[in-house]
């Protein structure tokens, strides 16, 4: 069993990590804003799927890949690059809507996808694995009550995200409001992506 101070520190660690801004945040902020709270949850699903195989993955051995292949991580980086510039087109497109519900939520698959490219999410599995594991106790009971509390924190961290951009942009239901929301979340990927690209 994990001892609760170990428990403390990974909390410590994770929750700040996960509710700091960053691309997937930017991004379930952007659809909470787009698309509301009951549009979002494929997307946020599949987000949050994401976090529990990559913590799985993570914790039972691939960090030693890109310990040993740092060409890896610049993949990651560049697809995570390219996918935030494929959402940015998404939300461009729906500039083009005159009502929400001709819009087409981001599904399960681009939340998967969103996560799986973000390279912060890779990092900070990473870490969290490389530092809090213990070699004395089972490596599958560790992984795995690690994994779920990653996944929890995640769940109530992004809600506030997606809530957050709900309750901002809940007002703004005009065909001018909508189509001025899809340029500004676009822009806010072209952003993103820049930042990734030069990080």
């Amino acid at each position: 069993m994990i001892a609760l101070s170990t428990w403390l520190l990974i909390l410590a660690f994770a929750v700040p990590m996960i509710v700091s801004p960053g691309p997937g945040n930017t991004v379930l902020a952007a659809s909470g804003g787009q698309f509301g709270l009951r549009r979002t949850v494929p997307f946020w699903m599949g987000f949050e799927t994401g976090n529990l195989v990559w913590c799985l993955v993570y914790g039972f051995g691939l960090s030693e890949v890109f310990a040993r292949h740092p060409l890896a991580y610049s993949v990651l980086k560049w697809g995570g690059t390219a996918y935030i510039v494929y959402l940015a087109w998404c939300f461009f497109r729906s500039a083009g809507a005159t009502e929400r519900q001709d819009l087409r939520p981001l599904g399960f698959v681009d939340g998967f996808i969103s996560l799986s490219l973000n390279p912060k999410v890779h990092s900070m599995i990473l870490v969290m694995f490389s530092q809090f594991l213990s070699p004395g106790l089972p490596l599958a009971a560790q992984v795995l009550q690690m994994a779920v509390v990653f996944v929890v924190v995640g769940l109530a961290c992004h809600f506030v995200w997606i809530y957050g951009g709900q309750v901002l942009f809940s007002r703004a239901q005009s065909p001018r409001a909508i189509r001025l929301q899809g340029l500004a979340f676009g822009a806010c990927m072209l952003v993103v992506a820049g930042v990734m690209a030069v990080s």
